[in-house]
């Protein structure tokens, strides 16, 4: 087996020792490190505006899947994590105009809180045909 690190410029850069996301199998199942609301450009935080931060973390994780070959829709798993489980319905809601059928698997995690104060973050596997 041989990793390969994924990086993209139009995410937000690794804030630690990680990566972006990793390919493994050839290069056809990838795994995204968790992505914050970052705007990539500045590394600083989108609006507090729940909606305004789910939608940058998907476009954050589209970036990844794009410098890795793919797109959302080839998310297999997503995991989600909630400072407020209540906007758990506004995760659905903008996720559908993100993603075709049939959905990733999914869960979502209530969590105390998040880097830099993030109200939501998001990890996934994706798996490239």
């Amino acid at each position: 087996m041989s990793k390969n690190k994924i990086q993209s410029d139009n995410a937000p850069q690794a804030i630690g020792t990680y990566s972006q996301a990793v390919s493994v199998d050839a290069g056809t199942t990838v795994y995204l490190s968790g992505q914050i609301p970052l705007i990539p450009s500045t590394m600083e935080m989108v609006s507090g505006n729940i909606d305004d931060q789910i939608k940058q973390v998907f476009e954050n994780l589209r970036s990844v899947c794009i410098a890795a070959g793919g797109s959302l829709n080839d998310i297999v798993k997503l995991n989600v994590f909630l400072t407020d489980l209540t906007n758990f319905s506004k995760v659905n809601e903008i996720m559908a105009g993100y993603f075709d059928e049939p959905y990733p698997a999914r869960a979502a995690v209530g969590i105390k809180e998040l880097p830099r104060a993030a109200l939501v973050e998001m990890d996934a596997v994706m798996v490239i045909s």
